[in-house]
């Protein structure tokens, strides 16, 4: 379970690895720049999850198939302690899409521990900005929708607090809700994910070259540095499924602010 990079090690990585391995060339030979590795996993993803769900509800019985158990169930937690708790009846209506989004990252997340791929999209800032900007603007679109734009910037902006204090707090409100909820949004998960990334590799090609180092006392460390490389995967794994969980439920929480009717 180490890096699906390690196979041509010792012809083609340096060590310690550098962050051209978030910036893959075309696959297949294309001479379409943007088709990279990163591109093909996001559509392996998303036909995985169309899959997916189409066979699990092709036919629907009474008594669930496993597939249809799994799939009712993942939308059964989504939409009971997420939905419901976060956001309460009114975001019923966002159940499917944040069922979709949860399992989309999961899966993509997940990508970082699968042998011959061991790389997640989300490693890239690109991806987790695309979802963030997603999600931000949904946010903002429902509660527009809802009490109209004055009211919901003066709901989102204007806090209880006397007069005196709000040239101060209106422009904290505005770059809180506005302008750092989404770059953290999209930073807290693809940090998390190239921070994991990177340190599998430094483990896991660690022990290459202790093991080729010239100095016998350095060989057997080599065993270690693969022990904590697979020790740090189960890690990886937790934190894949962690991370997908907070981006939801984050997402969640904006939306209820945005529906709420007071600040």
């Amino acid at each position: 379970m180490f890096p699906q990079a390690i196979v041509p090690l010792q012809a083609d990585l340096p060590f310690p690895p550098t962050v051209g391995e978030f910036f893959p060339h075309s696959v297949f030979g294309l001479p379409y720049p943007w088709f990279t590795r990163f591109a093909l996993l996001i559509w392996l993803a998303v036909a995985i999850l169309i899959v997916f769900f189409l066979v699990a509800y092709r036919s629907p019985k009474i008594v669930p198939t496993k597939g249809q158990w799994l799939a009712e169930s993942i939308y059964g937690f989504t939409r009971e302690n997420v939905v419901k708790e976060m956001i309460g009846t009114p975001g019923l209506r966002f159940a499917p899409y944040l069922t979709t989004l949860l399992c989309f990252l999961v899966l993509t997340n997940i990508f970082a521990i699968v042998p011959g791929i061991q790389v997640s999209p989300n490693s890239h800032i690109a991806f987790p900005v695309v979802l963030a900007a997603i999600s931000y603007v949904m946010f903002n679109y429902v509660g527009i929708r809802k009490h109209g734009f004055v009211t919901y910037m003066r709901n989102s902006l204007v806090p209880p607090a006397p007069w005196f204090v709000l040239p101060l707090l209106i422009p904290i409100e505005f770059a809180s809700t506005f302008l750092i909820r989404p770059f953290t949004l999209a930073v807290r998960l693809f940090a998390n994910m190239f921070a994991g990334h990177v340190i599998l590799l430094v483990f896991s090609l660690g022990g290459f070259a202790l093991l080729g180092a010239q100095t016998l006392a350095l060989k057997p460390v080599s065993l270690l540095s693969w022990a904590l490389a697979i020790a740090l995967t189960f890690l990886e794994a937790f934190v894949a499924i962690l991370q997908a969980y907070v981006f939801v439920i984050l997402t969640s929480s904006y939306l209820q602010g945005a529906l709420a009717d007071e600040h």
